[in-house]
């Protein structure tokens, strides 16, 4: 089956949550397990969903890297189950593309995983102080930076650099599918069509109305230009030449500023918009990304 129709073959959830897919018996499996992690900073369960690597159940002696991943706009901790990245995934795994590591997805909201402007939505506070220890004490993960990445998609790509970016001491990787980047952004009044259009866009993590300097507070252009290169961590990213949203422009640019600083990366535009179609085509290439650097274990055969 091609990487486009496996995309387009999204399970249910309770086929998600079935262990092994298909898989013969006896043989090492993937599995899904999604669940909820109490925050006391956002009062409230915060759904996630965990991609366990084939041998996760059979060895329980084996600890391996983990790979938080960021969903979009629009979508929640599934967002990898509902869109079948999750048979994107497992197809890896099972032709041995992929080294063994835990993927980990939180749901995100609307937040841009960062603390929202009003205060009352402290997303970055819970995903370091909580959802992190959490899922590395509930989970077999190895300790530290180097066995931890980031990741995300749009909304979740921006979030992923500005994490890491914020963070450098927690993550040894990070990368990202058409990064919700931009630079500059258009100039509107607080009454204007404009100002309701951006924040409608971009949620109201960055206030309502918009709040210009609060975006750019937390743009992880600013991170880039105003904070030390981040020692060691290893960034890629790309992006489709046809991005509905201009994402190209902003991919661009910051791989500009990144050349600029003389920070080592990877960036990539490959022809395609901002759809599932690009996003089943360049996943892997994350995927493969965050392996390599995490130094991901071969799936036993």
């Amino acid at each position: 089956m091609s990487r486009f129709a496996r995309l387009a073959f999204a399970p249910s959830i309770a086929l998600a949550l079935a262990i092994g897919f298909f898989a013969p018996a006896g043989r090492a499996s993937p599995r899904v397990e999604c669940r909820s992690v109490p925050s006391k900073i956002l009062n409230r369960k915060v759904p996630y969903c965990a991609l366990l690597p084939p041998s996760y159940d059979n060895n329980k002696t084996l600890r391996y890297p983990v790979v938080y991943f960021l969903h979009g706009l629009g979508q929640n901790e599934q967002a990898m189950i509902d869109s079948g990245a999750w048979n994107l995934t497992q197809d890896m795994w099972e032709e041995t593309q992929l080294g063994e590591f835990l993927i980990v997805a939180p749901d995100g909201d609307r937040s841009f995983f960062i603390n929202s402007r009003d205060g009352k939505r402290r997303y970055e506070d819970f995903f370091v102080e909580e959802f992190l220890p959490f899922i590395e004490a509930h989970y077999r993960t190895r300790e530290g930076r180097r066995a931890r990445g980031i990741a995300g998609v749009s909304m979740g790509g921006y979030g992923a650099f500005h994490l890491a970016l914020r963070h450098p001491d927690l993550f040894a990787a990070v990368s990202a599918n058409s990064a919700a980047l931009i630079e500059n952004v258009p100039k509107a009044t607080v009454d204007s069509e404009g100002q309701a259009a951006l924040s409608q866009a971009l949620g109201n993590a960055f206030g309502t109305p918009f709040d210009r300097a609060f975006w750019e507070a937390n743009s992880p252009f600013t991170l880039l230009r105003e904070s030390p290169p981040p020692a060691s961590l290893q960034i890629y990213f790309d992006c489709g030449t046809e991005d509905d949203f201009g994402f190209n422009r902003g991919a661009q640019a910051f791989h500009d500023l990144l050349a600029s600083r003389g920070i080592r990366h990877e960036f990539h535009l490959y022809p395609g918009g901002h759809d599932l179609n690009y996003f089943a085509e360049h996943l892997p290439e994350s995927l493969q990304f965050q392996s390599r650097v995490l130094a991901a274990a071969p799936v036993p055969k």
